[in-house]
């Protein structure tokens, strides 16, 4: 069977999941020549992935100067929050290898407001783009992270929510995100990435993933693109049938 959109790559478990997805993404950080940018996902699935950049062999091979690292979503919270994905990123990896600080790019959850603090992860992402609109064919991510809930919402592209009509934002406020309010990337920044790798794991996920890889498009993530290719990284409970 082939995806409605999208390269599917099966992984026996969970940790074989994060052992394929660190070694992807170190080996294309290293084999780019200049700025790597990655958005990173948040939630318990990507965890070990992150874990095992700060081991060995990746933490030696991956290019530390050259890999600046975001965040697809954020919950607005302290980052010592528990619900924090900077906070969770710091603990698994970014607080043990030697990334230059200026590579971090946290979202501001201080002192701001929630469409302050997605203004400001906007403007940075701009500067970093070095335009404030999107040129065609030229990616503003390098390769982004995404996660995928059972009600088929990534990041936090929710269902219903007034976030999955924004065009004319990089980034915007989730004022009614689950529990916490969340700024995350909208459609437009996260489809100007050259690579989109989805990490999908366990039985919960194999109801919601087989009917997106099916073409249903009534989930937020089926809406999903890349300027490049869509890797589906899932495990065999998540897989199902198209194991």
């Amino acid at each position: 069977m082939t995806p409605a959109f999208g390269t599917l790559r099966i992984c026996e478990d969970a940790a074989d999941l994060a052992h394929k997805g660190a070694k992807f993404l170190c080996e294309h950080a290293a084999a780019r020549s200049g700025r790597t940018i990655v958005a990173l996902s948040g939630g318990n699935t990507p965890k070990p992935l992150y874990e095992l950049l700060a081991q060995e062999p990746v933490k030696s091979v991956m290019p530390w100067d050259r890999v600046h690292w975001i965040l697809g979503d954020e919950r607005f919270v302290p980052p010592s929050d528990p619900a924090s994905n900077y906070g969770m990123a710091r603990a698994a990896f970014l607080d043990h290898v030697p990334v230059p600080p200026q590579n971090v790019h946290p979202v501001k959850t201080d002192g701001v407001t929630l469409d302050e603090a997605a203004r400001d992860y906007e403007a940075m992402l701009q500067g970093l783009y070095g335009a404030d609109t999107l040129q065609p064919g030229k990616p503003l991510l390098n390769i982004t992270l995404l996660g995928l809930g059972d009600d088929g919402h990534t990041a936090s592209l929710l269902p219903h929510e007034p976030v999955l009509r924004v065009r004319d934002r990089w980034v915007a406020p989730v004022p009614k995100g689950r529990v916490e309010e969340r700024v995350t990337l909208t459609y437009p920044a996260i489809n100007a990435s050259e690579i989109v790798a989805f990490l999908v794991s366990g039985e919960s996920k194999r109801e919601v993933l087989d009917k997106i890889l099916s073409g249903d498009e009534t989930f937020p993530a089926s809406h999903i693109r890349a300027l490049g290719d869509v890797l589906w990284f899932a495990d065999r409970a998540a897989a199902g049938r198209w194991a």
